[in-house]
Formats: structure tokens, C-alpha cells, sequence
């Protein structure tokens, strides 16, 4: 068979929601006020950013027939194919993110499990199995930073050729 080469590219894209809750009013009578449920997360004027270092990248991979393959990239930055994968290309990079706020305060950080990638043709392949090396309890540092790396499996089915892009929205929040 011949070897088919795709170029196969993975933007991740940050979404940070509730930045900047607004925190509940002071006022003299406690029955006047009106309750809220909001968390104040932007306590002492820090808020919560996520900043994302490098997007996650399979490079090139290389095809053989129209079969089904996964190419899997990890949090080390190893990675594996099998299947109609036979290849992952040298420039294949793992996403990193800094996540940037209150110095000591544990964050709550979800990936998303599966996102669907789309070429210019109207392709699909699918990213799932989103992985991190993040602590079980993410805690931001004295310097008020949490570095962390991420990877996934990308699943190709059938004839793939193209260039293919994605979002991958990252939730951070205050605990």
C-alpha cells in the first residue's frame, strides 16, 4: 500500500468563565439585602487567568489505507499509534497551560472528554481520552502559578486528508 501523509492540527483555546463575579453588597439591614449564592472568587482583587504556552499538536501522521487508527499523545510528551496510524511526525507537541491567581488557593481545572475536529472539506476525526499531569487536588504555588501538561487520543476513520483544527475549552475556578 502507499503511505498517505495528514497533516493533523489541534488548537486549544481556553475558556475561563466567572472571571469576575461581582461580590455580594454590604448594607446595614441583613434582611434588606437580597441573598446570593455566588462564590466570591475575585477576593482581594486577584482573579483567576489561564494561559495556554503551547497548543496541542499532532503534526503529521502517517496513513496507511482507509482504515481506522489512533494516534495518542501524553501528558510526557510520549506518544503511540495503532491501527491505520503508523506514524506520528517529529514535531508532534504536547498542550501545556499556566494557570495564574491567588497564591496557596486550590483551583478546580475540567478538560473537556471528547471534541470533534473539522477540516476545510468538511471532515471529522474525533480528540478524546483528554489527559493532564495535574495533582489530584490542583493547588496554585506560593508565586500564585500552576504549570500543567496535557495530551489525548486522536481517532481517524476512513479517508482523513486534510488539515483539521479544534477548540479544547479549559474551566478553571476557585475552590
Amino acid at each position: 500500500m502507499v503511505a498517505r501523509s495528514t497533516l493533523l492540527r489541534l488548537l486549544a483555546v481556553a475558556a475561563v468563565p466567572g472571571l469576575a463575579l461581582p461580590s455580594p453588597a454590604s448594607a446595614q439591614c441583613r434582611l434588606c439585602e437580597t441573598p446570593t449564592t455566588a462564590r466570591d472568587e475575585a477576593a482581594n482583587g486577584q482573579d483567576i487567568r489561564l494561559e495556554i504556552e503551547t497548543s496541542l499538536n499532532f503534526d503529521r501522521l502517517i496513513l496507511f489505507g482507509a482504515g481506522a487508527g489512533t494516534a495518542l499523545i501524553r501528558p510526557d510528551g510520549s506518544t503511540s499509534a495503532q491501527g491505520a496510524v503508523s506514524d506520528i511526525g517529529p514535531r508532534a507537541m504536547v498542550g501545556s497551560a499556566v494557570v495564574h491567581g491567588q497564591p496557596g488557593r486550590a483551583v478546580r481545572i475540567e478538560l473537556p472528554r471528547r471534541i470533534l475536529l473539522h477540516s476545510i472539506s468538511g471532515g471529522q476525526i474525533s480528540f478524546d481520552d483528554v489527559t493532564s499531569d495535574l495533582p489530584s487536588v490542583p493547588r496554585l504555588d506560593s508565586s500564585g502559578t500552576l504549570s500543567f501538561r496535557f495530551g489525548g487520543r486522536l481517532t481517524v476513520a476512513g479517508d482523513a486528508d486534510g488539515e483539521y483544527r479544534g477548540d479544547l475549552p479549559i474551566t478553571v475556578e476557585y475552590l
